[in-house]
């Protein structure tokens, strides 16, 4: 039997919590495009379009540059774990919203995290340090920063400490392995 998923991984048989990705078109009376917005969501509205609602939980607005340098890799990854589970694959909508499984929807906020204050430039250095982590070690990243700064205007601390670690750590411009390049190993 197939499993009905929605977005990245969205099983709302199995568990409701997810994060949901919101790209709105630019109203007549903005003067610039809005930001990308990260829900935390705790409820799946059955049979209609997934909006936000006053229960979900604002975690990130992040630029819509920033999110077009980290949108690719962040699709990849999750695809690929996606087709490893035997799971329809996704990509984020150009506009409207994009359900994203709830431990994805964590790795995706520390790479947002790491990049939401830094310079554009360093955003390749985050991206390649934060495919060098393992899901779990993203997982942690994500409960410890969460715990202690997790709302969304929150800048410091373990934020803080994300941008230091992925845009500020040096690395060697080569090809990072993930989890699933492993396979090749394995025999």
């Amino acid at each position: 039997m197939t499993k009905q998923t929605y977005g990245f991984g969205v099983e709302p048989a199995q568990r409701v919590n997810h994060f949901f990705v919101l790209i709105r078109l630019k109203a007549p009376d903005e003067a610039a495009l809005p930001p990308v917005q990260i829900f935390e969501r705790y409820a799946w509205m059955e049979g209609g379009e997934q909006v936000p609602s006053d229960a979900d939980v604002l975690r990130l607005e992040i630029s819509r540059h920033k999110w077009g340098k980290v949108k690719a890799a962040l699709t990849a990854e999750f695809n690929a774990r996606l087709k490893k589970e035997g799971l329809k694959t996704a990509k984020f909508a150009a506009s409207g919203g994009t359900p994203v499984e709830r431990l994805f929807g964590k790795e995706l906020m520390v790479l947002l995290w790491a990049i939401e204050d830094s310079d554009p430039s360093m955003i390749s250095t985050a991206v390649r340090n934060w495919k060098g982590l393992m899901p779990e070690e993203r997982w942690w990243l994500y409960t410890m920063t969460n715990a202690a700064t997790g709302g969304r205007t929150d800048r410091k601390g373990w934020r803080k400490a994300l941008r230091y670690a992925l845009c500020e750590n040096p690395v060697v411009e080569r090809h990072q392995m993930s989890l699933f390049d492993l396979k090749e190993f394995e025999e």
